[in-house]
C-alpha cells in the first residue's frame, strides 16, 4: 500500500481500446484489486453540482464491504436487469430505486456539502476537496483506499487515492456514490423550488437552463446562487453582484466588482 498522501499504483486506468462506456455496468473488480493489495476498507467518491449556477456541490463517499458482493440490480423491461452505473446513464426513477437499496448493500455512506458562500470564498477546487473530506470523515470506517473518477486527485493527504478514468461506470462504489449524491442533491434543490418557483429548481437542479436564465434576468440571484460564477457577467442588471477572488490575497479574500 502507498503511504498516506501518495497515490496508489494504477493512478490512471484508461478505457480498453475500442471499448465504449455508454450503458456499461459497474462491477467490483477495482475494489477487489485494492482489497488484494491490502486495503481492508475501500470507498468510492463522486460529486454532483460542480457546474450548477445555484445550490451546493455535493460529494458522496460510499464504503464497500470487504470482498464486495455483486451489486444490486433492478428489474427492467423484457426481463433484462437494470445494472448499477453512472447516475447520468440512469433514469430518475431508477436512480430513486437504487437509492433505496444501496444503503443496505454498502457498508456505509456519507454526504458532504459545500454551499454557495463557501464556493464563492474559496473556489470550486477547494470547496470540492472540503466536501469530499467531510464525507470521508463521516464514514463508519476510515477507508484504506479511495477511488476517484478521472485523472486528478483533488483529495490530497492524508487519503490514499486511486484515480480511475470512467470510475463512475466501472467501480461499484463510485457508481453508488454517483447515484446517492445525485438523488440527495436533486431532492435538496426540489425542496427549494416552492420558495423560488420562477427558477425551476425542481426541474433543473440549479443548472443552466432557459427557464433559469429568464428568472435570473428578471429577478436576480437568490441566496442559493453562486455569485462568483461568470453567468452574472451576462446579466447587466445584476453584474454588480459578481464576486471575484483577489489572487494576491489568498483564497479567502473576495471583492465586489
Amino acid at each position: 500500500m502507498a503511504e498516506h498522501g501518495e497515490v496508489l499504483p494504477g493512478t490512471v486506468v484508461e478505457e480498453a481500446a475500442g471499448e465504449g462506456t455508454a450503458g456499461r455496468a459497474a462491477d467490483g473488480r477495482i475494489e477487489r484489486e485494492l482489497h488484494a493489495a491490502g486495503a481492508a476498507w475501500v470507498a468510492g467518491v463522486d460529486e454532483v453540482g460542480r457546474g450548477a449556477w445555484a445550490g451546493p456541490v455535493v460529494v458522496c463517499a460510499a464504503l464497500a464491504r470487504p470482498g464486495p458482493p455483486e451489486p444490486p440490480e433492478l428489474p427492467g423491461r423484457g426481463g433484462r436487469p437494470v445494472r448499477l452505473t453512472d447516475s447520468k446513464l440512469l433514469t430518475a426513477a431508477h436512480r430513486e430505486a437504487f437509492a433505496e437499496v444501496l444503503p443496505g448493500w454498502l457498508a456505509g455512506y456519507a454526504i458532504g456539502e459545500s454551499g454557495p458562500e463557501e464556493i464563492d470564498e474559496v473556489g470550486m477546487t477547494e470547496a470540492l476537496r472540503r466536501a469530499a473530506h467531510r464525507a470521508l470523515e463521516a464514514l463508519p470506517h476510515r477507508p484504506d483506499a479511495v477511488i476517484l473518477d478521472g485523472r486528478h486527485d483533488f483529495l490530497g493527504a492524508p487519503w490514499r487515492v486511486r484515480c480511475v478514468v470512467g470510475a463512475d461506470r466501472r467501480s461499484v462504489t463510485v457508481a453508488a456514490a454517483s447515484v446517492l449524491a445525485k438523488v440527495h442533491r436533486d431532492r435538496l434543490m426540489a425542496a427549494l423550488a416552492p420558495e423560488h418557483p420562477a427558477f425551476g429548481f425542481d426541474a433543473n437542479a440549479g443548472y443552466p437552463s432557459p427557464e433559469h436564465r429568464r428568472a435570473l434576468e428578471e429577478l436576480g440571484p437568490t441566496p442559493y446562487h453562486r455569485l462568483s460564477w461568470s453567468y452574472l457577467d451576462d446579466l447587466p442588471r445584476w453584474r454588480h453582484l459578481r464576486k471575484r477572488r483577489d489572487p494576491l490575497a489568498g483564497s479567502g479574500q473576495l471583492t465586489l466588482l
